[in-house]
């Protein structure tokens, strides 16, 4: 007997979760003015989920965005906007975790010949109300790795 496994086409639900939260999260830069780079930056030692630009209008610079998105699903976004729901996905990220993507970062400037440009690490946390279509985001910036 032979079995034939689609290992390309599924994806778990973690995978479902985690690919909407990016989603979700590229939407909401794109509405505050963000351009999407990249998405998915990849290499063997670490992952970027998202490369975005802003500009700094203070400062009149550009700056490139490496964004960490972590995603949650949850019964009722109602828990976390009362700020009822213990968990929050941006503790997840951990140290060794923070410096596979120091080594990214690092590693894509240097692709892209940009070591002396302005740049900045954020973490995207996004809690998903998948039953009634909804999310909330909670946007870190700034944060030092």
């Amino acid at each position: 007997t032979h079995v034939t496994l689609n290992l390309m086409g599924s994806k778990t639900d973690k995978q479902k979760v985690g690919e909407t939260g990016e989603n979700v999260a590229c939407r909401f830069l794109m509405k505050h003015g963000f351009e999407i780079v990249e998405r998915n930056y990849w290499k063997k030692w670490g992952e970027i989920d998202i490369i975005a630009k802003s500009f700094d209008k203070a400062q009149d610079r550009e700056i490139v965005r490496f964004i960490e998105v972590k995603t949650v699903s949850c019964k009722t976004l109602v828990d976390v906007t009362r700020g009822t729901d213990t968990y929050r996905p941006e503790d997840n990220i951990h140290p060794w975790k923070l410096k596979r993507l120091s080594r990214t970062i690092q590693t894509y400037l240097l692709e892209k010949g940009n070591d002396d440009i302005e740049w900045q690490f954020d973490v995207m946390a996004i809690y998903l109300d998948m039953s009634n279509k909804k999310a909330k985001v909670n946007f870190l910036e700034d944060i030092v790795i």
